[in-house]
């Protein structure tokens, strides 16, 4: 098995497992794809959700691209611009923005805020007038729309704690837009994220349409609409979520009487299918129904199936045609740190390489030091040759930054 041109043995010599690979081709492709799958949309911008992979080198192949970052944090919004991404092309999105968040992202002049909640609005204004600034604002709507993905990850229905209720959102948007300090322009919505299906997507836009229509019926002038992200990519063979194209299709035929500048914030459906986690059989060990496949890499290298149930493809590298059935399970002391029960399979042995696939979203991006275990690292592919692009941090790096107090010494 390679990425692009390079065998994935060599990276694993090279670099040790486990480690994330990444394919610049793909992540171009990826990027491609999306936006020409957005061509009937006449007025756009493309945010990259950098929550999704906040790697600088995946960053940079996306600025390169011409896109710009959906950030969450200050500390993504410093990446994006450290990728060269222009701060007028960043939105700055999240329900907890923090006032240091905000004047940082105020100093660096990005291009919008969303604002999740009068209070935020309130706050946001009284911060920008004191500092003698305008900041471009949309109002994010919460539409009520259940997106039919996990729970975990929905983001639009009444219960989750994104955006302002739609009931609610002319009055608010009313107030905001009246503040000293904020230019309120448009209106924002996400109501999830792999989702598989175009119908909820649409649902919430009709409505964010009509909202559209009785802001602008109410004398407000709407300029811009973040439309979020959240379209679905296959983790199994046989899943076909909405293409680029067939979202496209849809966004343009209902968007095409609002005459305003339209934001898509893709993350998953860029970088997933972009990225492998590398890793080596430690052994397996024998169960009472199937064996137990143990690998290097962990829940904390790889929360999803931990957190969400998650699947993910698990392929050997070097297959010599045989299966077996077995349970993939990774080294930490907790059941939880279980990749797939029961799963058929490429047989394996100890020591033989394999990975787990579109691990290019919600991978190294979520690890953690759990067990005392180190930070996987991060590798980008481009052609014949590949660059370490995140370095392994070992546990003993990470204890070395913690302090004993004298008094305790």
């Amino acid at each position: 098995m390679h990425a692009e041109d390079v065998p994935l043995p060599t990276i694993a010599e090279e670099v040790g497992t486990p480690v994330y690979v990444y394919s610049r081709a793909t992540l171009e492709r990826h990027a491609r794809v999306f936006r020409e799958g957005l061509d009937a949309v006449p007025d756009k911008l493309i945010a990259f959700a950098v929550k999704s992979n906040p790697n600088l080198s995946v960053l940079k192949v996306l600025q390169q691209q011409g896109y710009g970052a959906d950030v969450v944090s200050v500390g993504e919004m410093r990446r994006a611009l450290a990728a060269g991404m222009a701060p007028e092309m960043i939105v700055f999105s999240g329900v907890g923005k923090t006032r240091a968040e905000i004047t940082a992202a105020l100093e660096a002049g990005i291009g919008q805020f969303n604002i999740e909640s009068e209070e935020e609005g309130l706050e946001l204004a009284e911060l920008a007038a004191g500092m003698g600034l305008e900041a471009r604002c949309a109002l994010r709507i919460n539409p009520d729309v259940d997106a039919g993905t996990h729970d975990k990850i929905s983001t639009g229905k009444a219960d989750n704690k994104f955006g302002v209720p739609i009931s609610e959102a002319g009055q608010i948007f009313g107030k905001l837009a009246g503040q000293p300090g904020v230019r309120l322009r448009g209106v924002a919505v996400h109501i999830g994220s792999q989702l598989g299906d175009l119908a909820p997507l649409e649902a919430a836009f009709v409505k964010l349409g009509e909202l559209v229509t009785f802001l602008r019926g109410a004398g407000h002038a709407i300029t811009h609409v973040d439309l979020g992200g959240g379209l679905g990519v296959p983790y199994r063979k046989g899943e076909n979520p909405p293409s680029p194209a067939e979202y496209g299709a849809m966004v343009a035929r209902v968007t095409k009487d609002w005459d305003v500048r339209l934001i898509f914030e893709p993350g998953r459906v860029i970088a997933g299918n972009a990225g492998v986690l590398l890793t080596r059989v430690v052994r397996v060990k024998r169960g009472i129904k199937d064996p137990f496949v143990i690998v290097d890499a962990a829940m904390n290298d790889l929360a999803r199936p931990a957190l969400y149930g998650a699947y993910h493809g698990f392929d050997a590298v070097e297959p010599d045609g045989s299966q077996m059935t077995a349970n993939i399970v990774g080294p930490i002391c907790e059941t939880g740190d279980t990749f797939a029960m029961g799963r058929e399979c490429d047989a394996l042995k100890a020591g033989d390489l394999a990975v787990f696939r579109t691990a290019g979203a919600y991978g190294a991006t979520m690890a953690s030091s759990y067990n005392s275990r180190g930070f996987v690292a991060e590798v980008l592919v481009d052609g014949d040759k590949f660059a370490v692009v995140a370095d392994r941090i070992d546990a003993g790096a990470i204890m070395d930054a913690e302090r004993v107090p004298e008094w305790l010494a």
